[in-house]
């Protein structure tokens, strides 16, 4: 049964911002200039995404063809658990991580209502609809290590791309053998995470990745943090070269065949399975509108990446928040200890940061 693809589900968030706002009058409550998403992994992408795009007229045509109210769609804030975004590299930032990992916990795909954590599972608390995983690690194939130092080696092009800056103005860069400021930028936020566990006295996890002295974090290894987080999905995590994964499914055919959204992919892929259209792949990725003219991106983001979530690699919501920091945009983002793939863990911290940008 075809119950929409990319980028459907984006367009419906958007037509249901639209109704409220056409129907602002008939309201028994509420401010339709305060509305503010929320949502965990792919819902924390469709949060960042809806956040994002505002007014964008990428997506005009698609929201007349459903009939969508005539009225803006950006909203005033968005909260991000565990976003799985920026899809078309995200099996770069994976390997840039996990590489030299050679075996994975990922089980088979979740029952479409599977509501309970695996028996022996690494992470707990994890969505519905996120991978299972089993407790036993499985090898990786000889051409799955290969793509993995490829998809490594390509990640510092893509983010040198960006041209991103930190806090201070700083550009973040790699070179070519994975090592600079943006990775130093990657330890520290590990780092401030591991601090916050030395402080409370939180359980370490038998995590060995880390210096602390005289009480204080030091250093961060982000090798062995990838031994200690363990990998959850084998190369390459998104775009499989078979066509088995969730997002392939998503960017697939009305006919519901699934499509490749890399060229890396699609090149390896031995069955010859299709590309998905540039403008499907372009919608789903919120960094091709931030900042963008004709874009109202919310002037508010909240995200969160579990400390050992590998579910997606840290380097894909620090991407995120890092540019919309670039653009202006207030950024609560932050690495909690104590948890992986999970979301609204916080909400006490979570209705505060409501409260604040509200008043």
């Amino acid at each position: 049964m075809y119950v929409g693809k990319a980028p459907a589900l984006i367009v419906d968030y958007k037509a249901a911002v639209c109704y409220l706002r056409y129907n602002a009058a008939r309201l028994p409550a509420g401010n339709t200039e305060r509305i503010i998403s929320n949502g965990t992994s792919a819902g924390g992408a469709l949060s960042a995404l809806l956040g994002a795009t505002g007014n964008s007229p990428d997506y005009t045509a698609a929201l007349a063809e459903i009939g969508a109210a005539g009225a803006r769609d950006d909203i005033f804030a968005a909260s991000c658990y565990c976003p799985i975004t920026n899809l078309e590299h995200a099996d770069m930032a994976y390997e840039w991580i996990f590489s030299g990992i050679n075996d994975y916990h990922q089980g088979a795909p979740a029952p479409a209502l599977h509501t309970e954590n695996q028996e022996g599972a690494t992470v707990t608390n994890r969505p519905a609809n996120a991978p299972t995983e089993t407790s036993s690690a499985v090898p990786m194939t000889a051409e799955q290590i290969t793509a993995s130092a490829r998809l490594k080696k390509d990640f510092p092009r893509y983010l040198n791309s960006l041209r991103l800056k930190d806090a201070a103005g700083s550009v973040l860069q790699l070179y070519s053998d994975g090592t600079g400021t943006f990775a130093e930028y990657i330890k520290g936020l590990y780092r401030t995470s591991a601090q916050y566990a030395v402080d409370n006295n939180a359980a370490l996890d038998g995590a060995d990745w880390f210096t602390v002295q005289n009480g204080r974090v030091t250093d961060v290894d982000l090798a062995a943090y990838a031994r200690w987080a363990t990998r959850l999905k084998a190369t390459p995590a998104f775009d499989k070269f078979d066509l088995s994964s969730g997002e392939n499914d998503e960017f697939g055919t009305e006919t519901n065949v699934p499509r490749h959204f890399t060229k890396f992919s699609r090149k390896y892929d031995t069955t010859h399975g299709a590309l998905a259209p540039a403008a499907n792949i372009r919608m789903l990725n919120p960094l091709n509108y931030i900042g963008t003219n004709g874009v109202r991106t919310a002037p508010h983001f909240r995200i969160r990446h579990g400390a050992k979530d590998r579910d997606t690699a840290l380097p894909i919501p620090a991407v995120l928040a890092l540019r919309l920091m670039n653009a202006g945009i207030d950024v609560d983002f932050a690495v909690p200890w104590g948890y992986g793939h999970a979301g609204d863990y916080d909400l006490d911290e979570l209705f505060t940061w409501i409260d604040r940008i509200c008043k």
